[in-house]
């Protein structure tokens, strides 16, 4: 068979390219839509840690935030695109997923979505009405989202995480991850100082932040966060006093002027001013 070696190529060269996106494609949020590190939506939503955390989400796109579509596959009966965009710059191996239902595409690019900050009294009390939300590792809607997997009588992903809590309050003005917000803004000097010393400094909307957690101060006394506690992802959105908060932080972490990476601290960002 003397062409089985060239019809063979013609079929990988096919697989390989079959998905690929030949001219522009952009996409817009037309709801809040999960951007996962799946291709596999379905699997990857009933997909849990032992934590009960759906870890391939990545964020929720609220309406408006607009993609560049890189590939398009089908899975199952609907197409699932691989996105990028720049609500969430982080690099990847896995590549960025969003289900091409939750989106409408466009040839030419769209404007990129309006951000508007609040007044620093709108945002913490957005943060309030949060109070008892439940944890979600990627969360950033409270509400959820609509259940397009399944028989469409639920919501999925309600709750929010750490970053996710301030970035829906200020309607996805501040970046995505505490990554990016332990840079964002200036930084309050508080290296060598005491919790007490910290903690006469800080104003409302401060971030208590280093990569992995942030905690935000809403008033002279309190911080707000949402933090998982494996097993009890409801008990997510809590007021907590600062001083508590600091004492326990410390214990484990030095307060530093910018994050080093190389051990185990924290800054404060003034991003609000």
């Amino acid at each position: 068979m003397p062409f089985a070696p060239f019809i063979i190529l013609f079929i990988l060269q096919v697989a390989c390219t079959a998905h690929a996106v030949d001219r522009p494609l952009y996409a817009v949020a037309t709801e809040a839509t999960p951007v996962l590190s799946s291709a596999d939506i379905r699997a990857a939503l009933s997909a849990r840690d032992e934590c009960g955390q759906v870890r391939s989400l990545e964020f929720v796109a609220l309406p408006g935030t607009v993609f560049t579509v890189t590939g398009k596959q089908r899975t199952g009966d609907h197409t699932v695109l691989r996105v990028t965009t720049d609500d969430y710059p982080y690099p990847t191996t896995k590549g960025y997923y969003v289900d091409s239902r939750s989106v409408r595409l466009t040839d030419e690019k769209p404007g990129e979505r309006v951000r508007r900050l609040p007044a620093g009294e709108t945002i913490i009390a957005r943060m309030k009405t949060r109070l008892g939300k439940g944890y979600v590792w990627g969360g950033n809607v409270a509400e959820g989202v609509s259940d397009r997997w399944g028989d469409g009588s639920r919501t999925l992903l309600a709750g929010l995480d750490c970053s996710g809590l301030l970035y829906e309050a200020t309607g996805g003005y501040t970046p995505r991850n505490t990554s990016s917000l332990a840079t964002y803004g200036r930084g309050v000097a508080v290296a060598g100082k005491s919790a007490a010393a910290i903690a006469a400094g800080l104003l409302p909307l401060d971030l208590i932040v280093w990569p992995g957690h942030v905690l935000i101060v809403i008033d002279r006394g309190n911080v707000i966060e949402s933090r998982l506690v494996c097993g009890k992802p409801a008990e997510g959105v809590r007021v907590r006093p600062l001083s508590q908060v600091l004492a326990e932080v410390m214990r484990t972490r030095r307060p530093v002027d910018g994050i080093s990476g190389t051990g185990k601290e924290f800054v404060v960002r003034r991003w609000y001013e």
